[in-house]
């Protein structure tokens, strides 16, 4: 469903089998009981005994939805009594609890992700489940590794941790430990394929399968291993059977190679057959009708089909035992789970957490001269009508859902958006810093580019603000139906820089986007002395921001995802016929632009410091042996695959005059024996906090997985033999050390 490649990078397609859509007597195995003594196993024992009190008609209350609004929620389960199982409340979304007053506006998952920060991306996660719990809330719709964002103009790519597999992986495992810590059910969504929002509900998605496996499914199969409670399905097609009716990946992939325990919910009437959908390996329909309160295809429609064996009975069993089994592996069925109020203030001091992210997903990416961190300057200049509240920011009612880009901008729109409780504009937090400084602060709070230039005119610094933004396609704005249109800034950025760059020899600007835009314009003008990637910083944007402009702290952020010279760089594109073809297979953003020898303009893992670190002493050392995956499946897949089979350590120092973090990052490249693979591909971070002169050591695991490639023959995950390549440094291009690892 996403995009047309301008070259064909694709590997040898192999395609994956789907389940064929006139079947509707096939059904896929009751599942696997997990082994005793784990948490699903415990949480299925549990399960198992309450399935035996219940009726046919309790169990497809449990599966279905109750109807668009008709619940609390924005989805709601009927109760069972016999078992003391309440009406299940499913909640939006991925940066908290959707409509509430009295909950925090946590920062995207782009923005989370751009920190590289493992203990910031959990704790996030942490704190969205505290506050979805104590609004009574039991599921939450989130976190996000589909899209994974391929086409870089896909309108939801923000909601997501950005288009490497790994980095997603590793971010949804931490969000997930983080929400199902303090009891409650995170979802993993979208699944799978949803790359764009441009016919998102009838566009087929046809990757090969080696790419499914290790692009699209790769971030799901973290989701599995930290237990996540639920899946959700998509609205698109794969390879033209609907993604909540299509076995392979449900029930093949999900269920079977993965080993997922949990259930499977649909997107927001995503779902089209009652037999199908259930054969196929979907566990709970979502909302339940359509949104005209029509078409109920589970429900009475489901215990028909049960009554007339085109469902089993164990199918529907099957589909209770893991709604259930997610309930008790996150102890909700102990007594005192609070009450429903979507406007009770949960707040408590997450706003900290928001900060730090904002602050620590901030991207220098340019910085000449010295420019930053400012320096008492004696006058500045505020441009833009991106550094003030407008309609976006103070949860303007016009807005629909974020659907609008008035104003400072912190989150795209859609589901996946929330209300602010409180916005923190750039001009505001500038304004309060420069003058208790002394220094002079002038604002035009509009984007005309007269006015612009008139505020700069003799000013020592100009601040420049533009931004980008996008999100869910059941919304337009400015004529962007969800995908951006192009990769341009918004509201004459480019011309609105050029104007305050001819009136002002000292510009710094500051970009709020949802994702890449092209800047070659801007970075033309000898005037722009630096470019700060301000990201999506929600309700903190203009502490955070101060935080990095007035050196506070170092920026240590780094993109998680390639900003090319031109839009033609990218090999994808958002696709407008019926069907997308995957032709780029696994060449997406850095590993398409390292395999066709294309320079970008700023690289995925890029980010500048205001201090330096040098590297040394790369050391390898490893055990791994070649051939296939074969223990045991656990969640996630076979348990040998996450066995770490490789120790990478690099020595790191701050030889600069400031403290400042520093994302060290591993790319591995394979050895000839493998299948065409792209010439590096992220399998390694860390982050480290380091004082002037202070030496750390990044340690770097390797698991069997992360050597491993998809055998479309086998079917399994397969380590080749050979010599890989180790490289190590500060983003995918700047490399500083590398190595090798002998694989017999």
């Amino acid at each position: 469903m996403h995009y047309r490649t301008a070259a064909a990078l694709a590997l040898a397609a192999a395609p994956f089998v789907t389940a064929d859509s006139s079947s509707t007597s096939r059904a896929p195995a009751e599942a696997a009981v997990p082994p005793a003594g784990t948490p699903w196993g415990t949480a299925y024992d549990k399960a198992k005994a309450a399935l035996a009190k219940l009726s046919l008609q309790d169990k497809v209350g449990i599966v279905s939805g109750v109807g668009w609004n008709g619940g609390p929620c924005v989805g709601n389960t009927s109760p069972a009594s016999a078992i003391s199982y309440p009406s299940l409340c499913l909640q939006d979304g991925p940066l908290g609890v959707r409509y509430s007053t009295g909950s925090t506006a946590f920062t995207p998952g782009i923005q989370a992700a751009s920190t590289w920060d493992i203990n910031l991306i959990r704790e996030r996660g942490q704190f969205i489940g505290e506050e979805v719990k104590a609004s009574g809330i039991h599921v939450i719709l989130g976190p996000v590794a589909g899209p994974l964002g391929k086409t870089p103009q896909g309108g939801r790519n923000w909601e997501g941790f950005g288009v490497d597999p790994y980095l997603t992986g590793i971010a949804m495992g931490q969000t997930i430990n983080g929400i199902q810590s303090v009891g409650v059910q995170a979802t993993a969504k979208h699944y799978i394929l949803n790359e764009q929002e441009l016919s998102r509900d009838t566009i087929s998605s046809n990757p090969d399968d080696r790419t499914l496996h290790e692009l699209y499914t790769w971030p799901f199969a973290d989701a599995v291993q930290a237990n996540v409670a639920s899946v959700m399905c998509s609205y698109n097609k794969v390879n033209t059977t609907w993604a909540c009716e299509d076995q392979y990946t449900l029930q093949t992939v999900l269920k079977d190679q993965l080993g997922f325990p949990g259930y499977v919910m649909t997107d927001w009437n995503a779902q089209h057959t009652t037999v199908q959908s259930a054969n196929a390996g979907l566990d709970m329909s979502m909302p339940g009708t359509d949104f005209n309160g029509n078409n109920r295809l589970w429900g009475p429609a489901l215990t028909n089909a049960v009554n007339g064996n085109q469902v089993p009975t164990s199918r529907v069993d099957d589909m209770v035992t893991r709604i259930l089994a997610a309930w008790y592996l996150t102890g909700q069925d102990q007594a005192g789970y609070p009450s429903f109020d979507i406007n009770r203030n949960v707040q408590g001091n997450h706003r900290t957490n928001v900060r730090a992210i904002a602050r620590d997903g901030i991207v220098l990416l340019m910085n000449d001269a010295n420019v930053l961190p400012l320096k008492k300057p004696a006058s500045i200049a505020v441009i833009g009508s991106a550094a003030v509240i407008g309609n976006h920011a103070s949860n303007s009612p016009s807005c629909s859902d974020k659907g609008c880009n008035n104003g400072a901008l912190g989150m795209g729109w859609g589901s996946g958006a929330v209300n602010y409780p409180y916005f923190v504009a750039p001009y505001d937090a500038i304004n309060t810093r420069a003058s208790s400084q002394g220094t002079q602060v002038t604002l035009s709070n509009t984007d005309d580019t007269s006015s612009g230039a008139s505020a700069a005119r003799g000013k020592d610094v100009a601040i420049v603000f533009i931004t980008a933004d996008s999100g869910e396609g059941y919304i337009t704005v400015e004529g962007n139906a969800g995908d951006r249109n192009n990769l341009d800034p918004w509201h004459n950025g480019n011309a609105l820089v050029q104007a305050v760059a001819g009136a002002n020899s000292n510009v710094i600007v500051v970009v709020h986007s949802v994702g890449a835009i092209i800047l070659e314009q801007i970075l033309a003008l000898p005037q722009v002395k630096a470019v700060v990637w301000a990201g999506l910083p929600s309700q903190e944007s203009g502490n955070a921001l101060v935080d990095v402009l007035w050196g506070d702290v170092s920026p240590s952020g780094k993109l998680v995802y390639t900003i090319a010279k031109s839009p033609n760089d990218y090999n994808t594109r958002i696709v407008s016929g019926g069907s997308d073809s995957f032709s780029e297979g696994l060449f997406i953003d850095y590993k398409h632009f390292d395999d066709a020898n294309i320079t970008p303009r700023y690289e995925f893992g890029f980010g500048l410091s205001y201090t330096k670190f040098n590297y040394s002493r790369l050391s390898v050392l490893s055990t791994a042996k070649s051939g296939p995956a074969t223990g045991a499946v656990v969640p996630g897949g076979p348990s040998d695959l996450f066995q770490n089979v490789a120790t990478v350590t690099v020595d790191i120092a701050n030889s600069g005059q400031v403290t400042g973090a520093e994302v060290a990052q591993l790319y591995i490249t394979y050895p000839p024996s493998a299948p065409r693979t792209p010439p590096k591909q992220l399998r390694g971070f860390a982050k480290l906090n380091l004082t002037p002169g202070q030496s750390g050591t990044a340690t770097f695991n390797i698991r069997r997985r992360d050597l491993s490639y998809w055998d479309t023959t086998s079917q399994k995950w397969v380590v080749p033999s050979g010599s890989f390549g180790i490289s190590v440094g500060a983003s995918s291009r700047d490399i500083r050390l590398t190595g090798t690892l002998s694989v017999a």
